[in-house]
């Protein structure tokens, strides 16, 4: 019954590739073979503080931009997998060897108003690519204004310092964790998360994310 109630859904609404929207052929999955052939094996590694290094297979630019767009704020979270397929090939390729997956939370009022984590879907389907656990393990207590727009990379440190606290310090202790974000683009998120789970105990952090801006 659900193959036959999805394969109905492909016929009223058919799946597009996360990037380019152009319909998908038969053996095509989330991504088309143009897009596909693009991307595959692409990585962009940064250096980061308190991260031993940061890692992502696309550019923050064009195509990709607008699909991380309709993602985060179109509720089109069925690209998350599309995502975790090359985030998890990338996080493969790198030499990662963590204990656990987490992801860079959103406050609960965001929450509520957007509906779902994009951070988390992608860290949960990156986890099952890889075999890896993956739990929450930060929240983030204190609602503060978008990234997005704070600017330069200074304001958005700022913005970030101090809002996220590990939930879960005796699963953190000792441990090699990897923390997942949809964007990195001054990495300000990314570093303060790593440098929470450095202070409850943590001893090595990666981040990693589907698009890096740099």
């Amino acid at each position: 019954m659900k193959r036959f109630l999805d394969r109905l859904l492909d016929l009223i609404y058919p799946p597009r590739c996360a990037f380019c929207r152009r319909f998908l052929r038969e053996g095509e999955n989330g991504v088309c073979r143009f897009c596909r052939k693009k991307h595959e094996g692409r990585s962009f590694r940064r250096d980061l503080p308190h991260t031993a290094f940061c890692i992502a297979p696309f550019r923050y630019e064009g195509p990709v931009r607008e699909s991380i767009l309709r993602y985060k704020f179109r509720g089109l979270t069925a690209y998350g997998a599309a995502y975790a397929e090359f985030l998890a090939k990338c996080i493969d390729e790198s030499g990662i060897s963590c204990d656990s997956i987490t992801w860079v939370p959103l406050s609960r009022k965001r929450l509520r108003s957007r509906g779902y984590d994009q951070a988390r879907i992608l860290a949960e389907a990156t986890a099952e690519r890889l075999g890896a656990p993956c739990e929450k393990l930060l929240e983030k207590r204190v609602d503060t204004k978008p990234q997005s727009g704070m600017g330069d990379a200074q304001r958005r440190r700022e913005n970030a310092k101090g809002v996220y606290a590990c939930c879960a310090p005796e699963r953190v202790r000792g441990k090699r964790i990897l923390v997942i974000d949809d964007i990195v683009t001054t990495g300000a998120t990314l570093s303060e998360c790593a440098l929470t789970l450095k202070k409850a105990g943590c001893a090595e952090v990666w981040a990693a994310a589907a698009a890096s801006r740099h």
